[in-house]
């Protein structure tokens, strides 16, 4: 799914870095598949060909430049929006139309979003002419612009009663707002992780469950759970149609409860043998069973307690200028887009802690894959090993990723770092005890 182009939703999620944290999804990328057993990895290597290196740097290198300069350009649009009082002309249109504070918000905020996604716009189309360009996707152009819309219109959906929330909140609680709008957000965020397999995810994909057309992988995988002492539910086992928009292999946990699920793309399933597939599931249901999700939420709402206190503290000072911009004060429907810029900035800077948390999660699923399918696969490093190279050579990962990038920008270890450790990880042959499936 495309990202929601709402930097509205960036300020409620923590500069949008919550939905990342909380699927477990690998980046994306295309490529052929490298044979199982093959010399790069029984050398424990990430090894590309001469070209296929010089692919994947040059596709890794392109990502990170745009990462750097869609920040800089999400800062200069905000900066813009305000510096030529957009918002102040939204919100006479809004306070024009009722005089509700509800439909007050049902008018400004879609239009604050337009105008963000519009002018984001040339971004997030770069983004995916370079997706084309190295073969990660296969989704044309008319296709990718309708789901950019939907995504919009999700976006206009939940931001609407978000920011008629915080405003009604801000203009009862001027001082305290940030601290009254953290309590009111921990109820709506596990709403919204609850909802999105059940009512956004279907809107950009289609979800199939996994036993009826994969009965032996259905098999294979309940072994992989029974070993773990798990039960997870077919019903909760789907396949997601990825091939029809992307040549790149992944999988994922996603929901909450009665909506919790472990997610196979379709590509991965295509790509790798079926040992390669259960290291990929036992990964994931590493996620499901170390309770990785709600952990998350816990940490995540931590952390926007602390970014709310700073951006109520760094809000009342930028709006010492609020007559300049025709903002009327802290209260006016016209100090979002100031909202909007601290809490890009912050989301930034937050980058490195936030995806520290996140690696150190995703290392744990890997332990946690190869503890469970260990006997129940032949060679099964081998096998994890194998995984992690055809992942490696079909997302185009970096095979070499600078210092500062994987600090400031990975959110899974390096993909050769997962493999050396998954082809070397052995405590039954040193007589250690496994840390999480005896």
């Amino acid at each position: 799914m495309p990202p929601m182009p709402a930097r509205i939703l960036a300020f409620f999620l923590a500069g949008g870095l919550l939905a990342a944290a909380l699927s477990g999804q690998a980046a994306p990328g295309p490529g052929p598949t490298p044979s199982v057993g093959s010399a790069a990895t029984s050398t424990a290597a990430y090894t590309l060909s001469p070209e296929k290196r010089a692919r994947a740097i040059a596709y890794s290198r392109a990502r990170y430049r745009l990462h750097f300069v869609s920040f800089l350009w999400s800062v200069l649009v905000l900066v813009g929006i305000i510096g030529v009082r957009v918002a102040p002309r939204f919100r006479d249109r809004a306070e024009a139309a009722s005089k509700r504070r509800f439909w007050q918000a049902a008018v400004f905020a879609p239009l604050v979003l337009l105008a963000d996604a519009v002018l984001e716009l040339p971004t997030e189309m770069y983004g995916h002419r370079l997706s084309l360009l190295y073969e990660q996707s296969v989704q044309g152009w008319g296709s990718w612009l309708w789901d950019w819309a939907k995504g919009l219109l999700v976006g206009v959906v939940i931001a609407i009663p978000l920011v008629w929330l915080l405003y009604a909140i801000l203009r009862r609680s001027p001082r305290r707002w940030w601290l009254w709008f953290w309590l009111a957000l921990l109820p709506i965020l596990v709403f919204l992780i609850f909802v999105t397999p059940l009512a956004i995810d279907p809107l950009f994909f289609r979800f199939e469950p996994l036993a009826p057309d994969h009965p032996e992988l259905a098999r294979r995988i309940e072994e992989v759970t029974m070993r773990a002492g798990q039960r997870i539910a077919p019903d909760r086992m789907f396949v997601m149609n990825a091939s029809t928009k992307s040549n790149s292999i992944n999988a994922y946990v996603t929901g909450l409860g009665a909506s919790k699920r472990v997610v196979v793309w379709d590509t991965t399933i295509a790509k790798a043998t079926i040992p390669q597939t259960l290291m990929v599931f036992g990964h994931e249901m590493g996620h499901y069973v170390l309770l990785h999700i709600p952990k998350a939420i816990a940490f995540f709402w931590t952390f926007l307690f602390v970014l709310l206190a700073l951006a109520s503290a760094i809000l009342d000072r930028l709006l010492g200028r609020a007559p300049r911009w025709g903002i009327r004060g802290v209260s006016d429907w016209a100090s979002l887009p100031v909202l909007l810029l601290i809490a890009t900035v912050a989301g930034e800077l937050s980058q490195p802690l936030v995806n520290g948390f996140i690696r150190y999660r995703e290392h744990q699923a890997d332990v946690f894959g190869l503890e469970a399918i260990h006997a129940l696969v032949p060679d099964s490093q081998l096998a994890a090993a194998g995984a992690f190279q055809i992942l490696g050579e079909a997302n185009l990962s970096d095979p070499d990723p600078s210092p500062f990038i994987r600090f400031w920008l990975y959110d899974h270890p390096p993909l050769a770092e997962r493999l050396r450790f998954a082809a070397t990880y052995d405590p039954w042959g040193k007589g250690e005890r496994p840390r999480y499936v005896p």
